[in-house]
C-alpha cells in the first residue's frame, strides 16, 4: 500500500502593500495530510480534526484540486485522503491553500509524477479558487515553494523566489470567521492614483528591502493605503494592536490575507514575543477568543514527513 504524509504551512498573503502578489509561508501553525493509493476509483476523505468540513470530494477543497489533477493526467488510481487541519478555515493564513497545495504535493511525490512547482500550484488553485471565489496564488505558492514569493503573473504563473533577512513573526488568529469571498466583495473598484502610486512604492520598497536586508526599509514599505482601511474595520481592535506593536519596535504589519488573523514582523525574537503580549492584552480585554503565535519563516514548503511504498 503506497502512502504518504505531509505537511503544509500556514501562509500570509498580501504583506500589507502586496495585495494578490506576495506571501510568505509560515512554520507555525500547519495541517497535515496522509494520502493512499487505492485501488478503487474515486477519492475518499476524512477530517479527524473539529472543524465539520464537508468530505464530499467534489466539495472539498483538498478533493476538487486532486480531481483537476487525476483528469488531466488520467491517472487511474483512486485515493484515501486523512485531513487533520489545524489551521482555522476563515483565519485569513492560508486554510484553503494548505489543503490544495497538500494534497498536490503529496500526490505528486506518491506517484513520481515530477510536476514542476508551478505545475503544482496550477493544479492546486483548482481547489483554492472555490475558497476565495477567484484565482490568485499569493497563498498557494508560498506554502509549495516556502520563503517570501512574488506572483508577478497569475495567467503565466510568474512565480519569483525572493530572497529575505532573518525575521520573527507574531500572528494573532482571533477565532472569528471572516471569509474570503465577502472580504473581497467590499473592496473598492477603484482607487485614486495618488493612492496606487504610493502603493506601487511601497511594493517596490518591500521587495527591495528582502532583497537588500535593509529592515528599515521594510518597515518604511509595511504600509497598505488601499485594503487595510476598508478590511480592518472587520477586526476588532487592529488600529490598537498595530499601533501599540509599532511603538515598541516591530518592523510592521497589518491584515494577513482577508483576515481576521493579524501579522507583525520584528527583526528580533524579543520583539516579536512582546508584540504577542500586546495582542493578548488587547484580546483579554475584548473577551474574544484568539490564539497567538511566535514563528519563523518556513523556507521549504510542504514537506513529506511520512511515507509507507
Amino acid at each position: 500500500m503506497k502512502k504518504i504524509k505531509v505537511r503544509c504551512p500556514a501562509t500570509v498573503s498580501n504583506l500589507c502593500c502586496g495585495f494578490d502578489i506576495l506571501g510568505m509561508a509560515l512554520n507555525d501553525p500547519y495541517e497535515t495530510i496522509e494520502l493512499t493509493v487505492s485501488n478503487t476509483p474515486g477519492i475518499r476523505i476524512k477530517h479527524t480534526d473539529d472543524f465539520k468540513l464537508t468530505e464530499k470530494p467534489d466539495e472539498n477543497i483538498a478533493g476538487i484540486a486532486l480531481q483537476a489533477m487525476i483528469n488531466e493526467l488520467d491517472i487511474s488510481y483512486g485515493f484515501e485522503v486523512i485531513i487533520n487541519k489545524q489551521i482555522r478555515p476563515g483565519s485569513g493564513i492560508g486554510s484553503s491553500a494548505a489543503s490544495a497545495a497538500g494534497i498536490i504535493v503529496a500526490a505528486n511525490e506518491l506517484l513520481g509524477l515530477s510536476l514542476s512547482k508551478k505545475e503544482q500550484v496550477r493544479f492546486a488553485m483548482e481547489g483554492e479558487v472555490i475558497a476565495s471565489g477567484s484565482r490568485h496564488a499569493d497563498n498557494l505558492a508560498p506554502c509549495i515553494y516556502g520563503g517570501i514569493i512574488l506572483i508577478r503573473d497569475t495567467a503565466t504563473f510568474d512565480i519569483i523566489e525572493l530572497p529575505f533577512p532573518s525575521m520573527y513573526v507574531t500572528i494573532l488568529h482571533p477565532q472569528i470567521d471572516i471569509k474570503t469571498s465577502y472580504a473581497r466583495g467590499i473592496l473598492p473598484e477603484n482607487v485614486p492614483l495618488k493612492s496606487a502610486v504610493r502603493q506601487w512604492a511601497n511594493v517596490a520598497g518591500l521587495i527591495a528591502g528582502f532583497m537588500k536586508s535593509d529592515y528599515q526599509l521594510i518597515s518604511r514599505s509595511l504600509e497598505d493605503v488601499i485594503i487595510e482601511p476598508v478590511r480592518s474595520t472587520l477586526i476588532p481592535g487592529f488600529n490598537d494592536i498595530k499601533t501599540r506593536c509599532m511603538l515598541i519596535g516591530v518592523m510592521g504589519g497589518g491584515i494577513s490575507g482577508s483576515g481576521p488573523s493579524v501579522f507583525m514582523l520584528s527583526e528580533k525574537e524579543e520583539t516579536a514575543k512582546d508584540a504577542e503580549n500586546i495582542m493578548i492584552e488587547i484580546y483579554e480585554r475584548l473577551g474574544i477568543d484568539f490564539k497567538t503565535y511566535v514563528t519563523t519563516i518556513n523556507k521549504n514548503g510542504v514537506e513529506v514527513i511520512g511515507r509507507n511504498e
